[in-house]
């Protein structure tokens, strides 16, 4: 590749890194890897890895989308032990500038690149296009954003709604939330709906009912779910889908985003047949009184897995962020 004439992008999670290269001024990616974080002592290890393999020694300009709470230089990712300051890494590289976004932030900017083909439908009617859209996903953690309308199009919210308090419903919930207060004090949601909640879930349901849980990882979970032959992990599954329809629902009507909802992360797309039969539905629209606004809300779950680089490049190009 010509030297100088590409800008990198990444999106960095707890357990994986993915990294791409666009032209200026394009969102349109190239040289995609992905590389497993626990490889690597730190980003600038991996940097280095991804841009060797790419035979590119130099880039002008990077914007990196990460799991992490993003304020100041200093950078502590949330679900692995990376941590770099972003002027260290900036000058290391030689890079004219360097962006660092919230992973969901990115998830939200590249929702708006997306292909139709890319969505499935969930629920929900035809929503008004000009409300916020809400950006919602389990994997290592649990992220949130929303796309909020501006005068020149849309801008996207940098929160940490996955870490708002689980909220139970029934005496089961309530027996699951004092067997996690009992490990972490607090609760939150992410306790529960992410790749280590599913286990959390699991590891609850099992004790309440007093019973075994000899699965001891969450691709485990869903794979003895999905292949149903496993009523403890079809129970847990179904329970994980309905909360994070609770959830999402909360969300839509605290941020007013009845432009949608888009479900993204590493969990749902590998478990899309069981989570469209599942009870997410049930979750998202019981709200009572306000029940008409989540039935006229459309979910859509994202089957773009780049949906982060998209908003990494989405981001280097404006100047808002």
């Amino acid at each position: 590749m010509t030297q100088g004439e590409y800008s990198l992008v990444g999106d960095v999670g707890g357990t994986n890194a993915r990294f791409a290269l666009v032209e200026r001024g394009s969102v349109e990616l190239c040289a995609i890897e992905t590389l497993a974080c626990d490889d690597y002592a730190n980003l600038d290890d991996a940097l280095s890895c991804y841009l060797d393999k790419c035979g590119v020694d130099r880039v002008r300009e990077a914007c990196l989308a990460v799991a992490s709470p993003v304020r100041g230089t200093r950078v502590q990712m949330t679900n692995n032990l990376w941590r770099f300051d972003i002027e260290e890494i900036r000058t290391q590289f030689g890079w004219q500038t360097f962006k660092v976004i919230n992973d969901f932030m990115a998830m939200a900017l590249g929702v708006l690149h997306v292909p139709e083909g890319k969505l499935v439908h969930v629920c929900g009617g035809p929503g008004d296009r000009r409300r916020p859209r809400l950006v919602m996903g389990p994997g290592t953690g649990l992220g949130a954003s929303a796309l909020v309308p501006v005068r020149s199009g849309w801008t996207a919210l940098t929160t940490e709604g996955g870490h708002v308090d689980f909220a139970p419903r029934d005496d089961t919930e309530m027996a699951i939330l004092r067997i996690l207060q009992a490990r972490f004090g607090r609760v939150s949601v992410e306790r529960i709906l992410c790749g280590q909640g599913l286990l959390n879930l699991y590891q609850a349901h099992a004790a309440i009912q007093k019973v075994s849980a000899p699965l001891d990882a969450p691709e485990k979970i869903t794979a003895a779910a999905l292949e149903r032959n496993d009523p403890l992990a079809c129970q847990t599954l179904q329970h994980f889908c309905e909360l994070l329809g609770r959830t999402a629902g909360d969300a839509v009507l605290t941020l007013g985003s009845s432009g949608g909802v888009y479900l993204c992360g590493g969990i749902l797309p590998r478990i899309t047949d069981f989570f469209l039969a599942s009870r997410f539905r049930r979750g998202f629209e019981d709200k009572g009184r306000m029940r008409p606004i989540l039935e006229f809300t459309p979910v859509h779950l994202v089957a773009e897995p780049y949906t982060g680089l998209l908003g990494a490049a989405e981001a280097l190009g404006n100047p808002e962020i």
